[in-house]
């Protein structure tokens, strides 16, 4: 059994902003894993939130023992990028071996296309109502949000798109004070769901809080550990494979989220379809889908996944599982 990690670079579109700072690329890390001349594929994307890098995780990556295989690997390596990349690359080495597709493998029904959210890049207000008006077709728009000028932006892209449903993400960057005017806008224009309204370290908040609509924990959550502190805060989890691990870990933690009452959305870092591949088979059923990654970049993986508008098909085995 052979690794080898690899680090791209893919162009977006255009600017892409959260609170956070922005980017005009998406950099991400693919492993590829070999045996017996059979290669699996796995990509992940480093997120400097969790002290994450390109470099740091491919580094990581290569210190793996090998040979290795899903079950030894949870333990093998932390949550995280770099767990990721190896545990998917381990579930498309698998279904290439056995001539399976993934959704077999994982017990579950053949999935079907899914609908996704399209993000709306965080901005001024008028480019984003401008930016909301040429995705108006759009079923379903996330709006990136980050303090101050949030009423101003919500208003404007309802202004922009009267017909789509409206999530919001606040990554992190609301205070608790700030809640009751952002909060009676976001009723006033029907917005669902925020993700993320408070820092990780201020849950405590919520609790104090009434909330109208879906609260939903994304840096607040990442493995199952996360579930228990989550309780009486949140009303839904967002899974993503780059914080949960991998696909195999994704999958448990969605079982037991269901288990405790909580509603699922299934997220993604900016990746390509590579990295979308497999999230897919965690997307189904869930409440919010949000695996839009390919559509903002400028370039994807050469067995991209089909997009019909906001329509994503599953994935062919060319390109994953």
């Amino acid at each position: 059994m052979k690794l080898s990690v690899e680090q791209l670079s893919y162009a977006l579109k255009g600017s892409f902003t959260i609170s956070r700072g922005s980017r005009s690329h998406a950099n991400v890390v693919v492993v590829s894993i070999e045996d017996d001349g059979v290669v699996g594929r796995g990509e992940c994307v480093p997120y400097p939130r969790y002290g994450e890098s390109c470099e740091r995780v491919a580094a990581t990556i290569n210190k793996l023992p090998m040979p290795v295989d899903r079950r030894s690997l949870q333990t093998a390596m932390a949550p995280g990028a770099a767990r990721n990349a190896v545990d998917c690359a381990l579930w498309d080495l698998e279904c290439k071996r056995q001539g399976k597709r993934a959704w077999e493998l994982a017990g579950l029904a053949e999935p079907s296309p899914l609908t996704t959210a399209y993000t709306l890049t965080l901005d001024f207000a008028e480019r984003m109502r401008a930016n909301a008006a040429e995705n108006a077709f759009r079923p379903l728009l996330k709006v990136k949000l980050g303090g101050e000028g949030d009423i101003e932006r919500l208003e404007a892209v309802r202004r922009g798109a009267p017909d789509s449903r409206i999530v919001a993400d606040a990554n992190e960057g609301w205070r608790p004070g700030e809640f009751d005017d952002i909060a009676a806008c976001m009723c006033d224009v029907g917005v669902e769901m925020v993700e993320q309204p408070f820092p990780a370290d201020a849950d405590d908040s919520l609790q104090d809080l009434d909330f109208p609509f879906e609260v939903c924990a994304d840096e607040s959550c990442h493995d199952r550990r996360s579930i228990a502190r989550l309780k009486n805060r949140y009303t839904m989890i967002n899974i993503k494979l780059d914080k949960a691990g991998g696909l195999t870990e994704a999958l448990a933690l969605k079982e037991q989220a269901l288990a405790e009452g909580f509603k699922i959305m299934v997220g993604c870092m900016l990746g390509s379809s590579l990295a979308m591949a497999p999230a897919l088979l965690v997307a189904e059923g869930a409440d919010i889908v949000d695996l839009d990654g390919p559509l903002l970049l400028a370039e994807d993986h050469p067995s991209a996944l089909a997009f019909e508008g906001s329509r994503i098909h599953p994935a062919n085995p060319d390109l994953w599982g």
